[in-house]
C-alpha cells in the first residue's frame, strides 16, 4: 500500500496510530462533529472551528489537498494523513461507491470516437483497395492519374475528419501520405460516391462535439477577467512576486495567541500588514526591524479579521523555523530572481489555479544553508544569496 503513496503526503500515521485516528473519525460522525471534503475542510480551518484536518495519503490526484497542510500551519491546526481514503470514507459513514469521475467519463466517450474513426478509416480503406483493384489491369496513363486523384482527394478527406475529431478531444494530428499523380487534374467529387454516407456520418458528429466545445470555452472566457492571460503560463518561480521587505514593528494578535501581526515595508509608498503564524517559533523581540524575505502578489486574506497582504518566507521543521536572512546591503523593495527563470509575476496569484501550491514543495534550503529553488539560489542582484541561519536541507514555506 506504501508503495502507491506520494512523498508529500507528510505526516502520515502508521497502522496503529491511523487505527486510533479512523476510531475517533467514526466516534465524531455518531455526534456530527465531522466537515467531509477538501472544501468543507478549508472552510472549517479558516473560521477557526477545525480542531484537528485528517487526509488521505492515496487521495488522486493528491494535490487537491496539499494546500491544506499551509493552511493548517499558518492557522496553527494539528493535521495528519492516513494511507487509505477508503478506509478513511468508511470512518466517515460513506458506503456507496464513487461515481464515474469526469476524466473518466471523458477517455471513454475519447475511446469510443476513436472507435468509431478506426471503422471509418478501415471501411475508406477498403473502397481505395477496391479502386485500386478496379484498375489494376488499365494500363492508360490518364486512368491511372484520375485513379491517384481520387485517392488523394479521399485520403484528404479521411484525414481532415480524424484530425477535426483528434483536436476536439486533444490526440495527436495525423498525417497521411498522398500520392501526387503526374499531371494537374481536376479533383473528381468524392462526396457522390456511397463512401460519402459515413463521412457525412462523421462530420456531423465532429459539427456537433465541435459546437459543445466552442459553447464551453466561450462560458468560460465569459467569467474570466479582461486581459488575463496569466493561466497561461507554466506554474514556475517565475510566477511568484519574491521582494526584499523589513518588518517594522511586530505584535501578537489580539484575537488569537499563536499569530503575529507585521507592518511590513516592501519598497511600496506604504507598509503592508501580514499575519504569520510565528509566536511559539520566534520571540516578538526578534521580530522588530529585521530584513526577510516576502511573497507579495498573493491574494490578500483575513486571518482572525485582520487582512493579511503578503507572507513572510522561512525555513521550516515541525520543530524550529527561521526567517531567511536577505544578503548584507539589501534594502526594501530589492527583487529576488532565479538564474533561468526570468520575472514575470502574476499581479495577483489565483487561489484557484494553485500556483504557489505547485511550486512550494521545490522550495528548500540545500547543504550550504542557502534558500533554492529546484537548485537555484534565491539572489538578489549584485548583492548575494539568500540564507538561513541554521536549517539545511528543509523545505521553504
Amino acid at each position: 500500500m506504501t508503495e502507491n503513496i506520494n512523498p508529500k503526503a507528510y505526516p502520515l500515521a502508521n497502522e496503529a496510530v491511523t487505527a486510533k485516528i479512523l476510531q475517533l473519525v467514526s466516534q465524531a460522525g455518531n455526534y456530527r462533529q465531522l466537515k467531509k471534503g477538501a472544501n468543507e475542510a478549508t472552510k472549517a480551518v479558516n473560521r477557526g472551528l477545525a480542531s484537528v484536518v485528517i487526509m488521505a495519503a492515496d487521495a488522486s490526484p493528491l494535490e487537491i489537498v496539499l494546500h491544506l497542510p499551509y493552511l493548517c500551519e499558518d492557522k496553527n491546526v494539528p493535521y495528519v494523513f492516513v494511507s487509505s481514503r477508503h478506509a478513511l470514507g468508511r470512518a466517515c459513514g460513506l458506503t456507496r461507491q464513487a461515481s464515474m469521475s469526469k476524466e473518466e467519463e471523458m477517455i471513454k466517450r475519447m475511446a469510443q470516437r476513436a472507435k468509431q474513426a478506426d471503422q471509418l478509416i478501415s471501411h475508406l480503406k477498403n473502397e481505395i483497395n477496391a479502386l485500386r483493384s478496379q484498375h489494376a489491369r488499365n494500363k492508360h496513363d490518364g486512368e491511372v492519374e484520375l485513379i491517384k486523384t481520387e485517392q488523394n482527394c479521399l485520403k484528404k478527406e479521411v484525414t481532415r475528419l480524424v484530425n477535426k475529431l483528434n483536436r476536439l478531444e486533444g490526440r495527436p494530428v495525423i498525417k497521411v501520405e498522398t500520392i501526387v499523380p503526374a499531371a494537374e487534374k481536376a479533383p473528381p467529387k468524392c462526396e457522390q460516391k456511397e463512401v460519402a454516407q459515413p463521412q457525412k456520418a462523421m462530420q456531423n458528429e465532429a459539427k456537433k462535439g465541435e459546437e459543445k466545445t466552442v459553447a464551453k470555452k466561450s462560458e468560460k472566457q465569459a467569467n474570466k477577467k479582461g486581459g488575463e492571460v496569466g493561466d497561461e503560463k507554466a506554474p514556475d518561480v517565475s510566477r511568484l512576486d519574491f521582494r526584499i521587505g523589513k518588518i517594522l514593528e511586530a505584535k501578537k494578535h489580539p484575537d488569537a495567541d499563536s499569530l503575529y501581526v507585521e507592518s511590513v515595508d516592501v519598497g511600496e509608498d506604504k507598509p503592508r500588514t501580514v499575519v504569520s503564524g510565528l509566536v511559539k517559533y520566534i520571540p516578538v523581540e526578534e521580530m522588530q526591524n529585521r530584513m526577510a524575505v516576502l511573497l507579495c502578489n498573493l491574494k490578500p486574506v483575513k486571518m482572525r479579521g485582520v487582512l493579511s497582504e503578503a507572507m513572510v518566507m522561512c525555513a521550516s521543521t515541525p520543530e524550529k523555523v527561521e526567517i531567511l536572512q536577505p544578503p548584507a546591503g539589501a534594502v526594501s523593495g530589492d527583487l529576488v530572481t532565479f538564474e533561468g527563470y526570468p520575472r514575470n509575476p502574476d499581479a495577483q496569484l489565483n487561489p484557484k489555479k494553485k500556483i504557489f501550491e505547485q511550486v512550494a514543495p521545490d522550495l528548500k534550503t540545500n547543504q550550504d544553508l542557502v534558500a533554492t529553488y529546484k537548485g537555484i539560489p534565491f539572489n538578489v542582484e549584485n548583492k548575494g544569496v539568500v540564507k538561513t541561519h541554521s536549517l539545511a536541507n528543509v523545505i521553504i514555506k
